[in-house]
């Protein structure tokens, strides 16, 4: 039997077996040059590196009712947002007119710190309902 109709019948090419020991060899040959050439090391990291232990913070209480109480609206900037809280202010005007509803944008983006509105808040507002943009 032919060798070619052999490896037809297998499912096999002989363009692939034929490339195999070309390979071998040449990969063999390569191991053999980088030992030989004592060439430099590499130090390699760990991608992963080494996070930080999590600290689990709980959540805010709620609170018991919103009446009389004072909400800021906070924006990170992404577009819609404002309109957004607007229509959100709108609702407790013309629902729960007792809650104060108070507008803020937040500096810088959504993972961005802004201390001094995070004081007022905590100053100020008894809650806050932010749009976080995605």
């Amino acid at each position: 039997m032919n060798r070619r109709n052999l490896l037809a019948i297998l499912g096999m090419s002989p363009v692939a077996l034929a490339g195999v020991p070309a390979l071998a060899a040449t990969k063999s040959d390569q191991k053999k040059t980088i030992a030989s050439s004592g060439g430099p090391k590499l130090e390699v990291l760990n991608p992963r590196g080494m996070p930080p232990p999590i600290t689990l913070v709980p959540m805010a209480k709620r609170l018991d009712t919103l009446d009389g109480k004072t909400l800021y609206l906070v924006s990170d900037g992404f577009p819609g947002a404002d309109a957004f809280l607007n229509q959100i202010a709108i609702w407790f005007k013309k629902s729960m007119p007792s809650v104060t509803t108070v507008y803020r944008l937040k500096a810088g983006g959504f993972a961005d710190d802004d201390p001094k509105l995070m004081a007022e808040i905590k100053a100020k507002a008894n809650g806050v309902i932010m749009a976080i943009g995605h």
